[in-house]
């Protein structure tokens, strides 16, 4: 996460500099890229740590967090706003109509600017899951910019291009879409092999979930009743021996004994008496109990 951080950063910057430096300066800006990134990423070197203990945890992060909070509510409402389509056809048209370079700024931007401060703030917490989160949201959208970055010289002039880079990255950012996540598990996890980790960090998440939300008790008999379905080499796939021993174990658990004496609540309801006037009229002295 920490070189994601620092990557985003020279997101934004190759931007700018794309534009304000030449052909022969921008090889050596791109050369220099390179070194820099290989510094950065290289265990050897770790420059990336580097960068975090001397510049980002000491002095961008404590101006960072305060304004964390108030870009998530600007976030959600820009969101709503968006969502309305009275005002999407709107900024649609008004972005469709800025120059070209412009338009690659501003989606480079939304891609790099609230994950980088958002990302900073998880790395300087002790929660696993943020920093989880945007680690997979960086690794996505590196993607997304190389992909952007090469094709944009052959059909970057053909319009809602940018709109789409914009989509996508909205996409993969907001938590109500969990579009990096989604590549993540379906895309990158299978090209990479890494299978055999993303369960294990979802052992690790399922692990913690339980201690958060059961007391110790719970926690500890559900805990033992996963285990159980992984101790013998039964290797079948088959759907309904599957049911069978997820019930089983789900009745081997040691629930508490106030969730088996809880009893079912009682009903009065009126019962009726035929009179002398009418038929059907409710009397207060006799109920049905259900």
């Amino acid at each position: 996460l920490q070189y994601w951080m620092v990557g985003g950063v020279l997101f934004m910057t190759t931007t700018f500099m794309d534009d304000v430096l030449g052909d022969a300066a921008d090889v050596y800006w791109h050369l220099s890229l390179f070194f820099l990134f290989f510094w950065l990423y290289f265990p050897k070197t770790d420059g990336a740590h580097l960068i975090y203990e001397k510049v980002t945890k000491p002095f961008v992060a404590p101006l960072i967090k305060p304004v964390v909070g108030k870009m998530d509510n600007l976030i959600k409402d820009l969101y709503q706003m968006v969502m309305n389509a009275a005002h999407l056809w709107i900024i649609w048209i008004f972005f469709m109509f800025l120059p070209s370079g412009l338009k690659r700024i501003v989606s480079i931007a939304v891609g790099t600017v609230y994950p980088f401060v958002s990302s900073v703030k998880a790395a300087t917490t002790d929660e696993v899951e943020d920093d989880t989160y945007w680690l997979t949201y960086w690794s996505c959208y590196g993607i997304l910019f190389i992909l952007m970055d090469i094709i944009e010289n052959w059909i970057g002039w053909i319009p809602g291009f940018y709109s789409l880079v914009i989509f996508s990255t909205v996409y993969l950012m907001l938590p109500m879409f969990g579009g990096a996540d989604k590549i993540f598990r379906k895309i990158l996890v299978p090209l990479a092999g890494l299978q055999e980790l993303l369960m294990m960090r979802d052992a690790i998440a399922i692990k913690k979930s339980m201690l958060k939300d059961l007391d110790p008790e719970r926690a500890r008999s559900v805990r033992k009743a996963i285990a159980k379905f992984y101790e013998s080499d039964d290797d079948s796939n088959d759907t309904s021996a599957m049911k069978n021993e997820l019930m089983s174990g789900y009745k081997g658990l040691n629930l508490p004994a106030k969730a088996s004496s809880i009893k079912m609540p009682s009903f009065r309801m009126p019962s009726f008496k035929p009179s002398n006037d009418s038929e059907g009229i409710a009397t207060e002295n006799t109920s049905l109990v259900v």
